[in-house]
């Protein structure tokens, strides 16, 4: 039970603080500054959570990075799904938060969703938008299952390399779809925008929970391949 608390207070803290940031400072292409404090936004949260809940629960904090475990053999089929329902509740938890610090405080959300995904990058294309998730989830769990192969050596310094892969690929996919990666971070603050404000593309969601699962996938898959032939 401990490492489904450490995985909802992760992702909660992962979605107050990311999507919070992007909520607090714009994600347009006229901001460029605020693509960069959203991207160290949820990077850093990463680093801070992985030494904080990672050696309770590993920190995954996204269903994505759970299915790749799980696909690698690291987590029993029992746990992955106690780590998704988990996450998905912390997301919730995290938007919900934002929702009442922002109406209470009557500050204004400049991405008008909460911080939810969107194909606007994308003119709108499903297929662009799919292959964006699909990509860039592939580079990040990859890195995650190389980084934390108990052949890598890279001791303490995971955590940080982790984190700032997830700042690298938020660089490039916020001005497409937002950047998910992470299928509870989107589904979060999509609900909670959709019941607050009825303005979240809530049509759009399964692009940003089938994205990152089928590339978290291939990249299992993919990182077993290259495990097995280095053998």
């Amino acid at each position: 039970m401990k490492k489904y608390i450490a995985e909802f207070i992760g992702t909660m803290t992962l979605v107050l603080i990311g999507c919070g940031t992007a909520m607090l400072v714009g994600c347009d292409a006229v901001n460029g500054c605020g693509y960069i404090l959203t991207a160290l936004a949820f990077g850093l949260t990463i680093v801070g959570m992985a030494y904080c809940v990672g050696n309770i629960s590993g920190c995954h904090i996204n269903p994505a990075v759970s299915l790749g475990v799980l696909i690698s053999g690291g987590m029993s089929v029992t746990d992955f799904i106690g780590y998704v329902i988990a996450q998905c509740l912390g997301a919730l938890a995290g938007s919900g938060l934002l929702a009442a610090i922002f109406s209470l405080g009557d500050v204004t959300d400049k991405t008008g969703g909460f911080g939810s995904n969107g194909l606007n990058g994308v003119n709108g294309s499903a297929v662009a938008g799919l292959l964006v998730e699909i990509l860039l989830t592939f580079i990040f769990v990859l890195t995650i299952l190389g980084v934390t192969s108990t052949k890598a050596g890279h001791g303490s310094f995971g955590g940080v390399v982790i984190g700032f892969t997830l700042v690298l690929v938020h660089i490039l996919g916020i001005g497409l779809t937002g950047t998910s990666v992470n299928p509870a971070r989107s589904f979060g603050p999509a609900l909670v925008a959709l019941f607050a404000s009825n303005s979240a593309p809530i049509g759009e969601l399964w692009v940003f929970i089938v994205g990152p699962l089928v590339g978290a996938a291939l990249a299992a898959c993919c990182y077993k391949f290259l495990e097995s032939e280095s053998k």
